[in-house]
This record gives C-alpha cells, structure tokens and sequence, in this order.
C-alpha cells in the first residue's frame, strides 16, 4: 500500500501536531523538546504524531499491520500524467511474491 498526501498548508499541519505533542501528559521534558523540534523541522514527522497507521487498518478484516514507516519529499504531482503510473511497482512487487512462495 502506498499513500499519496498534498499538504496544502505546512503550517497548520505543524501546528496540529505540536498540539498533539504538548498534550501528551506522559512526554518528559527532554522527549518533548525533541518531538517539539521534530516536528517543526518536518511536515513528515508532523504527521507521523497525527496520524497512526495501526488506526488506519485496525479495523479492515483479514489485514495486520506488519511495519510502517514515513517519508518526505517535495513532488509535482499530476495524477493524470503518464509519468505517475501508481501500478508501475506492481510487477517487480509480483515477482518477489513468487519467489517467496515455497
């Protein structure tokens, strides 16, 4: 599964998740300096304190979540450009399949 986000406001989404952050009654200081800066410095870690992952699929049957991890990079994104092919990873992802099928 991959998700694809536009952040149309950087700040809010900061702001957002420093709230998050100062609410949390069981960060010690030190942890919440660091989570503070974090968050500031990367819309990414901003949304990792706002959004779970585990939240996101706890409720789909038949799927666990096995790992998660978050990452960020300034795009263009054009959803109708011939360049932005969502399955192009399909195939080699298929192929790894098959190999691990005993």
């Amino acid at each position: 599964m991959e998700l694809v986000l536009e952040v149309d406001d950087a700040d809010a989404v900061t702001k957002a998740a420093l709230r998050r952050v100062a609410d949390d009654s069981g960060m010690q200081a030190d942890e919440r300096a660091h989570a503070e800066n974090a968050v500031t410095e990367d819309t990414a870690e901003a949304l990792a304190y706002l959004v779970d992952p585990f939240d996101l699929v706890s409720e789909v049957p038949g799927v666990e979540l096995a790992q998660a991890s978050w990452s960020s990079e300034p795009i263009d994104y054009d959803p109708d450009s011939p360049e932005w092919d969502l399955d192009e990873d399909d195939d080699d992802e298929d192929d790894d399949e098959e190999v691990g099928v005993g």
